[in-house]
């Protein structure tokens, strides 16, 4: 998939100077979330551009192997089996989305990452693994937010 065509925007301004990559989850694409952005309701003196990639689309295991947008093949239940793969490619996506948007103009500190679901997840693993600060991550289960309070999550 190339990110760079794959994707809906939505600027809420003329000139964005932060950016949002939100990410959707299985079976989903880039509409689902799109019309979050006008209840969002942000203060009219803000650009910020929203991002809504595409997942590629790939045969998903637990659904009987029919094809559909997923980040990432779920094997089964429980996730003893996960796609590494697939997971580290779709981080490397969210990484390509990064790097376009600082290439417009916006700063890897001014680029929010969020997803639901499967798309929270390669938020969350693409965000802390990015070799720059970013404005914003997902929030994760209890465990993610009980390491980033002893600071284990934190940026070296």
């Amino acid at each position: 998939m190339n990110p760079m065509h794959d994707a809906v925007e939505i600027p809420t301004g003329d000139r964005p100077d932060a950016a949002v990559i939100w990410l959707h989850g299985l079976g989903a694409d880039a509409h689902d979330f799109e019309p979050i952005v006008p209840e969002l309701r942000l203060a009219p003196r803000l650009s910020v551009r929203f991002v809504f990639p595409n997942a590629p689309v790939r045969p998903v295991t637990i659904n009987g192997g029919l094809p559909m947008r997923a980040w990432y093949d779920i094997a089964e239940l429980g996730g003893a089996r996960q796609d590494e793969a697939g997971i580290r490619a779709s981080a490397r996506i969210v990484a390509q989305l990064i790097e376009r948007e600082n290439a417009r103009g916006i700063a890897s500190r001014r680029i929010v990452l969020a997803g639901f679901s499967q798309g929270g997840a390669i938020a969350l693993q693409a965000g802390l693994r990015y070799g720059e600060a970013l404005a914003g991550l997902p929030r994760g289960d209890r465990r993610h937010r009980r390491l980033a309070r002893v600071g284990a999550l934190k940026k070296p």
